[in-house]
């Protein structure tokens, strides 16, 4: 069995924005098996259902996990109020990552919002070699920028209103840049944009469709996205079971 389920204790809680919040747990046993690009499930007190939410980085010899999620429901809203040292339910890893870059390769990263978290861990692979494009609404809704500075990229930022950084998309950041792989994770638009850019490019692509998960195990259908066999033919397939994370050519955007 690829997963477990294992009880974590809550190491550290904070709040990045005003709907961002930044978790980290002691869970040695998952810690040790994750991927970037990969999630967990999180059981949350008082409901049935467990909630999805994609590694922001792991430490498998401290034996931790690091999750940043943004309140969306009452669920993420209740695992918002979790004090330090409180024990969290989790069921992990799950889904496909991110598959690293090969050594020396330049390798883009573009993240919108809330799918910025996913990257962090997966770009450290590329350590000085990866070129990071974020986006945001406004100049109060950055997060990570630090943390991916510290692990030696260099980050460009996009701002839909212009407050801080490119007046505009994150993909927009990307146009002029040399790069041999691209991985993206965040809005549809913004994923057919790094899609198309890396096709121009003629260089490997993937995408991660986290945003659209639910239930995180195929049960509710909400995540059925329609994806593209190798013969052309097209079929719908869970972002939670084959995914999160595509292959470009695969996606049917």
């Amino acid at each position: 069995m690829k997963y477990q389920v294992e009880n974590g204790v809550l190491l550290h809680a904070a709040a990045l924005t005003g709907d961002v919040y930044d978790f980290v747990i002691k869970a040695p046993g998952i810690a040790k098996k994750a991927q970037p690009g990969q999630f967990v499930h999180v059981a949350v007190p008082g409901k049935t259902l467990r909630r999805p939410i994609s590694l922001c980085g792991f430490n498998a010899e401290e034996g931790t996990l690091r999750l940043v999620f943004q309140v969306r429901g009452e669920g993420t809203a209740i695992l918002a109020t979790l004090q330090e040292g409180a024990t969290l339910d989790l069921l992990g890893p799950l889904g496909h990552g991110f598959p690293a870059p090969k050594e020396g390769q330049k390798a883009l990263y573009v993240g919108g919002g809330i799918g910025v978290p996913p990257l962090l861990q997966a770009s450290k692979a590329a350590g000085k070699n990866a070129l990071i494009c974020l986006g945001f609404r406004t100049a109060s809704a950055v997060i990570l920028q630090q943390d991916f500075e510290q692990n030696g990229a260099t980050v460009y930022l996009a701002t839909d209103d212009g407050s801080l950084g490119h007046h505009g998309f994150a993909a927009d950041c990307a146009k002029d840049l040399s790069f041999d792989v691209a991985y993206a994770c965040g809005p549809t638009p913004m994923l057919r944009a790094v899609r198309d850019l890396a096709k121009e490019k003629g260089v490997p692509c993937y995408l991660s469709l986290e945003e659209r998960m639910a239930c995180g195990v195929g049960a509710c259908l909400g995540c059925a996205t329609p994806l593209i066999r190798e013969d052309g033919t097209k079929y719908f397939g869970h972002v939670c079971k084959d995914g999160p994370v595509f292959e470009a050519g695969r996606v049917d955007l």
